[in-house]
């Protein structure tokens, strides 16, 4: 590290203004503050001093997605296997889906930090950093088959569209991976909805398993029209399952063990809001719970255990992932209880009642992200009254 080190200072005044690649210098600076912490120090004022910078916080959001990405690979795999029929073991479910799932993610990558370049060089400033963390997070949430291309047009427009056209990482209002979810989701419904898209290579293989539909448990909740179709996605697939992730899905989105042990390293370190958290499961429940309890035959739906929404979709890793993002969040402390409160709720009220969308916890999250600066608008209004009553009762 030292050599390389070494030789970043040789070739760094080339890039410093008057050298003779002074336009391309931050480019050159979002490589060398990605490898080593930045040297720079503040001259004036009171600042906080700390070798944990964006670009240290935004890697551990990344790591603690691994596990995700790791079992989600394993996962297309194994389905793969399930659904055609071939015989396969440990490594050739992750071989498989490791081909399948890399592509997505490089092709991600490369569209993303191509438009975060374009905008740094054009602005004359430091390339953003927001975009390791969303870069991942994008494969993680679209099928597996969704065609590459795709991945690439809905990557831009959620760079440009979702965050540059607001000034770029830090001044955004919505969370760019959810961005290009929801461009790809009424773009191309086809590539986001039904069974098909689950599986990969199902609608190309000419070898398939018979009765084999590669429908989600979330899929078959919803389309669930008696006791007996409710029951039948439950011997289909176990709390078990649903858990440790063995159904069909997202890539990143089954396994809630893999999930939340993303969860304990955001927390450990640090990084994750534990408040947000645990309010969007506290009202995913409070949601499931009302429904419960007025169940109807016409809505079977309403009748799955509360818990069992916590485990299906999309709603631990928004939980986790998508509804903690700093930038998007609110920033006052009891308005963050009240933001994950209301994704939750909101994503099992949308998930349940409307049957064209059974999902909910991307509207959910997009939703609360445009209405995060007026809940923290109140919180701090209504602390200034209380503090102002207070002063008067003391005069």
């Amino acid at each position: 590290m030292k050599g390389l080190r070494n030789y970043l200072d040789k070739i760094k005044p080339s890039f410093e203004k008057g050298g003779k690649l002074e336009k391309f210098g931050s480019t050159f600076e979002a490589f060398e503050t990605f490898l080593f912490v930045p040297d720079k120090t503040t001259k004036t004022g009171a600042h906080i001093r700390d070798a944990n910078d964006s670009k240290r916080a935004m890697s551990v959001v990344v790591f603690a997605l691994i596990p995700a990405l790791l079992f989600g690979m394993w996962n297309v795999g194994y389905f793969h296997f399930a659904a055609t029929g071939l015989e396969g073991g440990f490594i050739d479910y992750f071989w498989h889906g490791f081909l399948k799932v890399m592509p997505i993610v490089i092709v991600s990558y490369v569209s993303g930090l191509a438009v975060e370049f374009i905008f740094a060089q054009i602005r004359g400033h430091e390339v953003n950093e927001g975009f390791l963390v969303s870069g991942m997070l994008i494969p993680l949430i679209v099928p597996v088959d969704v065609p590459l291309w795709m991945v690439a047009v809905a990557t831009v427009f959620a760079v440009i569209i979702g965050k540059e056209v607001f000034g770029g990482t830090g001044m955004n209002i919505l969370n760019p991976a959810l961005t290009a979810r929801a461009f790809l989701f009424f773009a191309y419904p086809s590539k986001m909805s039904g069974d098909k898209i689950w599986i990969s290579d199902f609608e190309t293989s000419e070898r398939l398993v018979d009765g084999f539909s590669g429908a989600t448990p979330l899929a078959e909740a919803a389309s669930a029209t008696s006791p007996e179709m409710l029951d039948a996605m439950h011997q289909h697939y176990s709390v078990a399952d649903m858990f440790f992730g063995f159904v069909p899905g997202s890539i990143g989105e089954t396994s809630t063990l893999a999930i939340l042990i993303g969860a304990g390293i955001l927390l450990f370190t640090g990084i994750g809001n534990w408040k947000i958290m645990l309010s969007v499961f506290v009202g995913g429940i409070t949601m499931g719970g009302l429904l419960n309890i007025f169940a109807t035959d016409t809505n079977l739906y309403m009748s799955l255990p509360a818990y069992e929404h916590l485990l299906l979709g999309g709603f631990a890793f928004g939980a986790v992932f998508m509804a903690t993002d700093p930038v998007t969040a609110t920033q006052t402390e009891t308005g963050k209880w009240l933001y994950g409160f209301l994704i939750g709720f909101i994503a099992i009220l949308v998930r349940v009642l409307n049957p064209a969308y059974p999902e909910g916890v991307m509207l959910a999250i997009l939703l609360l992200n445009v209405f995060a600066p007026l809940i923290d608008f109140y919180i701090v209004k209504g602390n200034i009254r209380r503090r102002l009553q207070r002063a008067k009762i003391k005069a």
